[in-house]
């Protein structure tokens, strides 16, 4: 699944509109001037919508998928299709805007 290489300066949302943003990412490995996520970066979730009712918020995003055949540091980057589940809730995580220059597999 090719898809555009996701940086720091991504839009990254939980499944409530809480925005994410990445923990760790690969510094020696730049796409428009700034770091990309691979597959080991956690991501911190900020305001997630389900801190208003019962259920526990989005805390963390993990990347359980990544690209098939680009890696940086030996952990698949991160692209447009990946796909991450969230702790507590299980949800995933919504890839928005992102530089289109770098395409992976």
């Amino acid at each position: 699944m090719p898809g555009p290489v996701i940086h720091v300066g991504a839009t990254v949302m939980c499944m409530h509109a809480g925005v994410a943003q990445p923990m760790t990412v690969f510094p020696r490995v730049l796409v428009s001037g700034q770091p990309i996520a691979t597959q080991t970066s956690v991501y911190a979730v900020v305001g997630c919508g389900l801190a208003s009712v019962p259920s526990p918020p989005c805390v963390t995003g993990q990347w359980v998928v990544g690209a098939f055949r680009v890696k940086a540091g030996g952990a698949p980057v991160i692209v447009q299709g990946s796909q991450a589940i969230c702790a507590p809730t299980g949800t995933g995580l919504i890839i928005g805007a992102s530089q289109t220059r770098v395409v992976a597999t």
